[in-house]
């Protein structure tokens, strides 16, 4: 099981003497290869939520699980890819996607096997010596998405992975990211702005309050794309247009614009 476990957490951060709270009362479960995105107001907590669960961050009272097992920093069945890149400029795309595979004593003729296979799954094949600087916004985060996926962990943490890419390359990595989740579905935790990302992407969508953040509302998503057919449409423009996109997007920003009044 790769379950991820939030119960009554909370997290304060201290500036100035004062405690401030980012998170309060916060419970959640993201199931077994279940894909959730978080939305809410900027500062509402989304951010703190991702790092408390890869172990980068510590709760302030409650618990973070991850498989049954209580966070207490960060291991190899968590992979987080972030907004920016983070790639070693130094090193070629093969080098970089393996960087991780060092540490889990496999032996060379493996770690070519697992680079190859997801260079082959990222659309990569052919790029494997070029350098960072050489490739597009989205090609530097798919090798990114690469590095997170050959590792084989249980459960992926993105924190608004897409932000920084134009439209037409972040809707073309929406695409990409649902056909990974299709044929190599993990326990994803995936933070975002958009709404209409959250949608497409998700099979639950956490709407969160503002500062300190709690869950607004948590909408079926899933349910929805299965008796409706999204998953037999290939772009996302199609599923965007279809009544039912429509009207959980408009929801979900009600429920957002009611943080704003």
């Amino acid at each position: 099981m790769s379950n991820i476990i939030f119960r009554q957490v909370s997290r304060q951060f201290e500036h100035g003497g004062k405690l401030f709270p980012a998170l309060a009362e916060f419970d959640l479960e993201v199931r077994d290869r279940e894909f959730v995105a978080i939305v809410g107001p900027s500062g509402c907590g989304k951010t703190t939520c991702l790092r408390l669960a890869a172990g980068l961050d510590f709760p302030s009272g409650g618990s973070v699980s991850v498989g049954g097992v209580e966070v207490r920093g960060p291991g190899p069945e968590r992979a987080v890819v972030f907004q920016q890149f983070a790639l070693f400029p130094w090193k070629t795309v093969a080098d970089n996607i393996e960087f991780g595979l060092k540490s889990k004593g496999l032996s060379a003729a493996e770690r070519q096997a697992r680079i190859a296979r997801q260079l082959e799954l990222m659309g990569l094949a052919g790029y494997e010596t070029a350098f960072p600087h050489q490739l597009s916004g989205g090609m530097q985060q798919r090798v990114a998405i690469a590095r997170a996926y050959v590792l084989d962990p249980m459960v992926l943490l993105m924190d608004e992975p897409f932000g920084a890419l134009d439209a037409q390359t972040r809707t073309l990595m929406q695409e990409e990211l649902v056909r990974l989740s299709r044929v190599n579905p993990r326990t994803v935790l995936f933070i975002t702005h958009a709404v209409e990302e959250a949608v497409y992407l998700a099979d639950r969508v956490v709407v969160m309050t503002r500062r300190p953040g709690r869950i607004r509302e948590i909408i079926d998503v899933r349910s929805v794309r299965e008796a409706e057919g999204w998953d037999r449409v290939e772009r996302i423009e199609e599923v965007m247009d279809q009544e039912s996109f429509v009207h959980l997007r408009t929801g979900i920003w009600k429920l957002l614009r009611e943080q704003q009044t």
